[in-house]
């Protein structure tokens, strides 16, 4: 069987696409190591589903979905991720991206090609510690990811998975600041660690961060 990047999918969701019916593509492997990633077995497991496969899915959903969201895993990952976004356009529906950033190469070819209208990209800290939670010294490859998506003209968020033993309020602040500084005018999502179910690595129990959201100028919306 020929190797293929896309684990599953998720036939229906009503929350993943801002204001559209979406399905979830959930692509195997990803170039970090975060100690809360609750989806390990993108990591071990290889792909399931072929192109083809794919594209009989989605024509049984025409008229019913508006759109596909690439998420993983790290979808960037796959060089074949631009052919296959054509070959989802092609049937009409909307794509939305859930990328870590650190391929800015490959979110810079989606862009030139028209094939996002959305994207949710992670933050998972600031400097310092994001070799510590990511184990990868990727923070130069979120920056560069950060301005190309600056200055394009598509909608975007920023995200961030928040565990007390790995962000601290301060941790918080500073992040938003930096999104600030660098011309980022939307809000700052949070999502604050559920450990409900296996992740990557054992953690301790993580307490809700207490933000002085007032001294904070970058909007933030907790999921």
């Amino acid at each position: 069987m020929t190797p293929t990047p896309l684990h599953s999918i998720t036939p229906f969701s009503m929350l993943d696409f801002p204001s559209m019916l979406s399905c979830i593509l959930w692509f195997s492997g990803c170039n970090l190591a975060c100690s809360y990633c609750y989806n390990p077995e993108f990591l071990k497991e290889s792909g399931k589903i072929d192109l083809e496969g794919l594209l009989s899915f989605l024509r049984s959903r025409v008229g019913l979905l508006e759109g596909v969201v690439f998420s993983g895993g790290e979808a960037t990952l796959f060089a074949g991720l631009p052919l296959w976004m054509e070959e989802v356009r092609s049937l009409g529906f909307k794509i939305k991206l859930d990328t870590n950033g650190t391929n800015p190469a490959m979110l810079k070819e989606l862009l030139q090609k028209g094939y996002l209208d959305y994207v949710a990209m992670d933050f998972k800290g600031k400097e310092e510690r994001f070799g510590m939670i990511t184990g990868r010294e990727f923070y130069g490859r979120f920056l560069e990811s950060l301005e190309i998506l600056l200055s394009s003209s598509i909608p975007f968020e920023i995200r961030t998975t928040v565990h007390s033993y790995l962000l601290q309020e301060e941790d918080i602040a500073e992040m938003a600041a930096l999104l600030k500084e660098r011309g980022y005018k939307g809000a700052f999502y949070l999502q604050h660690f559920v450990g409900e179910k296996e992740t990557l690595k054992p953690l301790p129990e993580s307490r809700r961060l207490k933000l002085d959201e007032e001294a904070i100028e970058t909007k933030i919306i907790w999921r």
